[in-house]
């Protein structure tokens, strides 16, 4: 049977923690800089990690890299 093909999108954007939770950096800080406060940019620098129901349709994208 041949490998499961994984959205390469998704590949990109997500990555799996340890305990099987979906993370992903926050949009917003890649140009146009110098007009955003600071304080935006400090938060902007965390990552977060994704609702339950949105993980679930990342491990289905990803069918190789989740638990």
């Amino acid at each position: 049977m041949p490998k499961m093909k994984s959205r390469r999108a998704a590949m990109k954007r997500y990555r799996f923690t340890a305990s099987g939770r979906v993370k992903f950096q926050k949009q917003g800080k890649r140009h146009n800089l110098h007009q955003k406060s600071e304080k935006r940019k400090r938060g902007l620098k965390r990552g977060s990690y994704l609702p339950k129901v949105q993980g679930n349709k990342a491990n289905r994208q990803l069918p190789y890299g989740s638990r």
